[in-house]
């Protein structure tokens, strides 16, 4: 409901992930509750989702209904997250504002006369808006760091190689710096919480090209935070 009265806003979702629903009567049979259990999480476009398009911003690709989940939303799905929307980013996500000729123009939920930032521009407006708790972006050059920093939120880049990488179609980029997935929130601790969730078993058997390094609690940035949903 929030994320539908931010997006009406602010145009930031372009999809909601369907299947929701069965996930949450999944989840409550399961015995092992994961990191993340019954949080919704929200995913930027190009990110893959089963039955989903990840468009990139570009009509070429609005045919290409992905068949799978992505590793980093199989991931989320195996520590009981709850991915619920797909967000708005710039055309062929190489830009700091977000708008493309499919979804239009993002806002920011702060000032509707300014841009979110980009790449994850939608993910930055849907959290600063209060429509999700967390989110997943993606970041080359700036694309969670400069939405974050647009929408007054935190924001994370991990180390190349970190986490599995968005599978993205036939895009195929050669870049000097890796490109890397990595979680949006309201405060670091949300973003502690959320890496310390992705770098899991399951993670590593899905993608063994990732070095099997589990998230380390000493170098979290304040010791050893109280996860920041118990909260709520």
């Amino acid at each position: 409901g929030e994320a539908l009265e931010v997006t009406r806003e602010v145009n930031c979702v372009i999809d909601f992930i369907h299947g929701c629903e069965d996930q949450l009567q999944k989840l409550k049979k399961q015995k092992e509750k994961g990191l993340l259990y019954g949080i919704p999480v929200s995913i930027k476009d190009h990110i893959n989702c089963k039955g989903h398009v990840s468009s990139g911003g570009m009509v070429k690709f609005l045919g290409n209904v992905m068949e799978e989940d992505s590793v980093i939303v199989q991931v989320l799905k195996s520590q009981g997250a709850i991915p619920f929307v797909k967000t708005n980013i710039p055309q062929t996500m190489i830009n700091y504002d977000c708008s493309n000729l499919i979804f239009g123009q993002t806002l920011n939920p702060l000032n509707h006369q300014k841009s979110p930032g980009g790449s994850s521009g939608g993910e930055g407006a849907l959290i600063a808006g209060g429509g999700s708790i967390l989110g997943i972006g993606s970041d080359v050059a700036g694309s969670i760091r400069l939405p974050s920093s647009f929408c007054g939120l935190c924001g994370l880049k991990p180390t190349g190689n970190r986490i599995s990488p968005s599978a993205c179609g036939d895009r195929t980029f050669v870049l000097a710096v890796t490109g890397m997935l990595g979680p949006m929130a309201r405060d670091v601790d949300s973003l502690a919480l959320c890496m310390k969730a992705l770098l899991c078993q399951e993670m590593f058997r899905l993608d063994p090209t990732v070095p099997p390094i589990p998230f380390d609690e000493e170098v979290s940035l304040r010791g050893n935070p109280t996860p920041p949903f118990a909260q709520q």
